[in-house]
């Protein structure tokens, strides 16, 4: 037989060829039958065509690598089915059937003690109270300020009573401001956690929109100085509502700049205010306003004056070794404002022409956080654990909080650069260490003390009972009593009729004693800068989870553009 070969030529297919394959076929087969066959392999041999396919249909499954029964199969398939569908169904009524939610954890000692230390800000405030007030034996007072005074004839109705004798300083009035806008601009989800956070921005707003020159300041660099940092550290807390934010920009630029240009003290020797709230240098006040200028600004030109070698001279960053130094006050802002500009060289580093001066201060900041501890010998410990920042005077509450709220802050700061702690010479320490530190001041405020008792009113079940205080020891009874009618109040052994909560008094004396008695004020009077510092403290180290971080780490630089550091000038050329 032939057949076309598509390659060319014939194809030939022969019969002899197909015989030869038959039989190779046939010794294939006869093998295959000499293999042993298992069971299965039997049943379809022995089993017809018809009864092949019956048998492999009724009882098994062949799923390519395993042949299962079917019935198996089948049990398995629907045992799986069904519990899908059974979890199903008890998630959708997990879903739909509403469940109590475990309680959250009680807030601790210093979140409770957080919410009266700021309910004493709305016992102080002056002029016409609002309706949610907040304290039942407080109402409007000073409503004619200013208008009956001839040297001034404009309101100066509102504000803020610095203490217990109904009057105002705009010097501790400012810094409390400021003091309280640092807080929230670091601690604004905090507050936001225990519905604190529209209380104090109304605080905040109740001092800025208040100014009251007391007597007419033309050289009051210091005063000035501290009231831009105050509007100008609000202006960010205000940052979402543009329009007021903007208007204390402007404040703040004008009174920095008058501040600058008019050079002196607003409390020169002999002066009323010398008497109770003495200054005792303005530069300080340009290194702390200068920094929150630049950070409300972004306008370099602040921060070239709080960074001038000069500046901070005159401020005393290089007087380590003097006693007051790292003592944070009313007065002295330096160890704020060096702690204020370290966290620019931590987080944004802008480099020349500043770093030289940051880098001193973020040095003299670690400094000052080593001399907090007991161990370096910088400064007296009562033996009941309270640091004498002010080397054993009277009213010492009011150093230790602040003391504990640059701790606390600094060690935020360093954990947020991923730094775990800080070297005190050759030793490091941990940012733990610092919030020891500042638990501890705040423990004795709170009445770890030998004497077992609160110096917050209203806090714990021990307290003063009798703080100097004008409006809180005169009785709510519809009398009114002039000036000199509330004298005999102050000089009365019972306890004051009204609570002022959250008032920090002025504190025990060196031997941890304490006497309750309102005519003696270095004991028993609360004032604003003391309350301000004590809820900067209490924020700071208070357990309210937020996140990664217990501080905003951003906010703060919204006003400041994108850096891109100035390299440093080549050196000079070298000459033979």
């Amino acid at each position: 037989m032939f057949g076309r070969d598509p390659w060319g030529g014939s194809l030939e297919i022969s019969n002899a060829d197909s015989a030869t394959d038959d039989d190779r076929s046939r010794d294939l087969d006869r093998a295959a039958l000499m293999r042993q066959l298992d069971e299965t392999q039997q049943s379809w041999l022995l089993a017809g065509p018809g009864d092949q396919a019956g048998k492999k249909k009724k009882k098994y499954v062949d799923l390519g690598c395993v042949v299962l029964d079917r019935k198996i199969f089948m049990w398995t398939v629907g045992t799986i089915l069904g519990l899908g569908v059974f979890i199903g169904f008890v998630m959708m009524i997990v879903k739909l059937v509403p469940h109590k939610r475990p309680p959250p954890p009680p807030p601790d000692q210093y979140t409770q003690a957080l919410h009266k230390a700021l309910m004493f800000f709305n016992a102080q405030r002056s002029g016409p109270l609002p309706k949610h007030n907040g304290v039942s034996w407080r109402g409007n007072s000073c409503m004619k300020d200013g208008l009956s005074d001839s040297t001034v004839r404009r309101s100066l109705v509102g504000g803020f009573y610095d203490a217990g004798d109904a009057i105002k300083f705009n010097y501790p009035m400012a810094w409390s401001m400021t003091m309280l806008s640092w807080s929230v601009i670091e601690y604004k989800a905090k507050y936001e956690a225990i519905g604190e956070l529209d209380h104090i921005k109304e605080l905040i707003k109740w001092g800025t929109d208040y100014k009251r020159p007391v007597t007419e300041c033309h050289s009051c660099s210091d005063l000035a100085s501290e009231m831009a940092a105050a509007l100008a550290a609000a202006s960010i807390v205000f940052k979402d509502s543009k329009t007021y934010s903007d208007k204390l920009v402007k404040g703040a630029k004008a009174l920095y700049k008058f501040g600058r240009l008019t050079r002196g003290r607003y409390s020169p020797n002999g002066s009323d205010q010398a008497i109770f709230y003495n200054s005792t240098s303005y530069w300080d006040e340009f290194v702390w306003g200068g920094a929150w200028m630049y950070f409300a600004t972004g306008n370099n030109s602040y921060l070239t004056i709080a960074t001038a070698p000069g500046m901070a001279k005159h401020a005393g960053a290089y007087w380590f070794g003097s006693p007051n130094y790292g003592v944070f006050t009313w007065d002295d802002k330096l160890p704020g404002a060096q702690v204020l500009l370290s966290r620019l060289r931590l987080f944004l580093s802008p480099g020349y022409p500043y770093e030289e001066i940051l880098r001193t201060f973020h040095n003299q900041t670690d400094n000052v956080m080593c001399s907090y501890l007991p161990l370096f010998n910088s400064f007296n410990f009562t033996k009941g654990g309270l640091i004498q920042l002010n080397h054993g005077g009277p009213q010492p509450l009011q150093y230790a909080v602040n003391a504990a709220f640059l701790a606390s802050l600094y060690s935020d700061y360093l954990e947020a650069a991923d730094t775990p702690g800080w070297y005190c010479g050759p030793n490091f320490y941990t940012t733990e260490v610092l919030r020891k530190f500042a638990r501890s001041q705040l423990d004795y405020i709170l009445g770890k003390n030998p004497l077992k008792t609160s110096y917050v009113v209203g806090f714990g079940n021990k307290y003063p009972k009798r703080p100097h205080h004008r409006g809180a020891s005169i009785p709510h009874n519809g009398v009114k009593y002039g000036c000199k009618g509330g004298f005999k109040w102050r000089e009365t052994k019972k306890a004051n009729p009204n609570i002022l909560v959250g008032a920090m008094v002025a504190g025990p004396d060196r031997h941890d004693g304490f006497k309750d008695v309102r005519t003696n004020y270095n004991y028993t009077e609360p004032t604003l800068a003391a309350n301000a510092g004590l809820v900067a403290a209490l924020i700071s180290i208070a357990d309210i989870p937020t996140g990664r971080y217990s501080i905003d780490k951003n906010t703060i630089f919204s006003a400041i553009p994108p850096m891109f550091p100035t390299p440093p000038p080549p050196p000079s050329a070298w000459k033979p």
